[in-house]
């Protein structure tokens, strides 16, 4: 077992966007707003607070009101996040697939860890998962490499014995400032005619495509 596959979580691993895009419509709610169809909210889940903030509220970090919004949403979003959360279609068969063919496996989100790690363990993941990496673990998030190389460090692998599969553009940032192949995950939340822009090694629509694209960028000698 040489080999490691980091996944991104939301977009990736998990379909969190109906959790997400529930915390947002609530803070509209509160504020005398309609709620936004879901799916206008969804392509903003991998990026977090920042995106939904931004679809649902028209906030920007640099709005005075932006910091105690985004304490009122993660506040919601955490009494509901694992309401319809729940992993992608062919994810349980990718990761038996890794496992079998001797890759260890682990996750690599900007959601800070006190979110992330609960999610991880209502679906099941933390038993296989050797490591989760929030978006507070490390001093930088992504695009910055850190988190992605204390991973590595964590599982003790090489960074070049390593796959990074994300469905955002921050996701192929890190994953080839860190020396590490990229898959970019299109089934995800992506707009996916502009995942070519982002020169990942590999474009998967599908978590079977992933498993290909692992096989061809990263053959597992166990």
């Amino acid at each position: 077992m040489n080999k490691l596959v980091l996944f991104d979580f939301d977009g990736t691993l998990a379909d969190s966007a109906p959790d997400l895009a529930a915390a947002a419509n609530t803070l509209r709610e509160r504020k005398g707003l309609p709620p936004l169809p879901y799916e206008q909210l969804r392509p903003m889940a991998s990026q977090g607070a920042r995106g939904l903030l931004r679809a649902a509220l028209g906030l920007e970090p640099s709005d005075p009101d932006y910091e105690t919004s985004r304490v009122e949403f993660l506040d919601e979003y955490k009494r509901q996040m694992t309401t319809l959360t729940c992993v992608f279609p062919g994810i349980p068969e990718l990761l038996g697939t890794l496992k079998q063919h001797g890759y260890r496996w682990a996750i690599v989100t900007n959601k800070v860890e006190h979110l992330a790690v609960p999610i991880v363990e209502h679906l099941g993941l933390h038993t296989e998962c050797v490591v989760t990496v929030g978006g507070d673990t490390t001093s930088h998030p992504k695009p910055h490499p850190a988190p992605l190389l204390h991973a590595a460090e964590q599982a003790g692998v090489a960074p070049s014995d390593c796959v990074y599969v994300g469905d955002d553009e921050r996701d192929i940032i890190a994953g080839k400032a860190a020396g590490m192949p990229t898959v970019a995950a299109a089934y995800g939340y992506c707009n996916v005619s502009e995942v070519a822009a982002w020169a990942a090694d590999a474009i998967a629509h599908s978590p079977q495509e992933v498993w290909e694209a692992i096989q061809a960028l990263l053959p597992c000698d166990a």
